[in-house]
């Protein structure tokens, strides 16, 4: 395709970068969008000579994809995923841009482990990987990093994962830094010395279940104390799946305040609660947990009313026999990449309460501006990234490794 003109007419065309919503068409050429507008094909495009055309009668067109949280294990962990079979899966579920995550062995706290990242995706081939580094060295919460080297090397945010930096200090000392290179600091939004040992949201169904519970106290405390250091410092706080009710209600305010505070839930965030922990099923031992049903129709409401930026998939691959445990041993994760769009749509476009306008910029235009990335839109002179969608098609995910399916 790389000198060939690909024309696709017909097609319902969704951009909310330009809040174009309407049948139209796409033309692409040599990997660039040359045009794509409501309405006929222009005529100066009907008689491009060799030019490949497809009509998308059924299908709607929208900018690909742009995944905000992927953990996609390499290196050090290519057991469960490499960076070609997670690029892969990135590609089959319509995402054209993954941000990846550093916890890696070793994990990215250098340069060379971001570049390593990049090479490895471009060598892929498929989606377009943005790695986010280490916050602090090791990702232990002692000591920080380099932050303009990694940002040299291809760094898009900081973040130590699921450790939450408790020290307060270094965080601000962190977030001042950071600031300067103008990226996000991600930080997972878990104070786990309210609860070292959870294991899904602590309330009736963990005490019915005879498991340790993690409080959504936990999320709200750490939130609130990151939120706090967002404006002593100014840096843009980027909050990643959020969970609970209480969670949003902070995340509301600070952005009524006008603080550089951003957030992302995800799609089992959305469509499961902590009951269906019930027969011990751990492909739904998720991090944070999934919560009570309060919880999870605040996330709806905020996603509708803008509270919450993005969806985020948040995937995270095991191997089956580091799943095949007891719920209180096995890992907390799940792959989404495949499935998170069409669970997303069912859930809050089918039957909730989104446009499919909305939840397209949910899941490209708002991650892409989240990070300051020229990505997520169809506009003329844009990389042609973009995903077909046939939103009545029907069909059932692979479950030959039932462990690894998105709940």
């Amino acid at each position: 395709m790389e000198n060939k003109t690909l024309i696709i007419t017909g097609a319902h065309v969704v951009d909310p970068s330009r809040k174009l919503d309407a049948p139209g068409h796409l033309v692409v050429r040599g990997g660039e969008i040359v045009a794509c507008d409501a309405g006929d094909l222009p005529e100066e495009y009907r008689k491009v000579e060799g030019a490949i055309t497809r009509k998308g009668a059924g299908l709607t067109i929208v900018p690909g994809l742009f995944d905000l949280r992927a953990h996609l294990r390499e290196p050090g962990y290519e057991d469960r995923e490499t960076i070609a079979t997670g690029s892969a899966a990135a590609a089959a579920g319509g995402f054209t841009d993954v941000v990846t995550m550093p916890n890696t062995q070793p994990c990215a706290d250098s340069p060379g482990a971001i570049e390593l990242v990049k090479a490895r995706g471009a060598l892929a081939g498929r989606a377009r990987l943005h790695p986010v580094a280490a916050l602090t060295k090791g990702m232990e919460g002692k000591s920080m990093v380099e932050y303009g080297d990694m940002h040299d090397a291809g760094a898009v945010a900081f973040s130590d994962d699921l450790n939450w930096v408790r020290d307060s200090g270094l965080m601000r000392h962190a977030m001042e830094s950071v600031r300067m290179l103008g990226v996000p600091v991600i930080s997972h939004p878990e104070d786990t010395t309210l609860a070292p040992n959870g294991t899904m949201h602590e309330g009736t169904w963990s005490t019915r279940l005879g498991l340790y519970g993690l409080p959504a106290a936990a999320e709200v405390s750490a939130i609130a104390r990151d939120i706090e250091l967002a404006r002593l410092t100014g840096a843009h706080l980027h909050i990643p799946h959020v969970s609970s009710r209480d969670g949003v209600a902070l995340i509301r305010n600070a952005k009524r305040e006008g603080l550089r505070v951003t957030c992302e839930t995800t799609p089992h965030h959305v469509f499961f609660t902590d009951a269906d922990c019930r027969d011990y099923d751990t492909s739904f031992k998720v991090k944070p947990p999934l919560r009570a049903t309060a919880d999870q129709e605040a996330l709806i409401e905020a996603l509708a009313d803008g509270t919450i930026d993005a969806i985020a998939t948040d995937h995270a691959p095991h191997t089956d026999t580091d799943k095949d445990r007891s719920f209180a041993h096995a890992p907390f994760g799940a792959i989404g990449l495949e499935t998170a769009f069409a669970a997303a749509h069912d859930r809050l476009v089918v039957r909730g309460p989104l446009s499919l306008w909305r939840l397209v910029e949910l899941m490209s235009t708002a991650p892409a501006r989240i990070l300051g990335h020229d990505a997520g839109s169809l506009a003329p002179g844009r990389s042609a990234d973009f995903a077909l969608i046939d939103a009545k098609d029907m069909w059932t995910p692979p479950l030959e490794d039932a462990s690894l399916v998105t709940p």
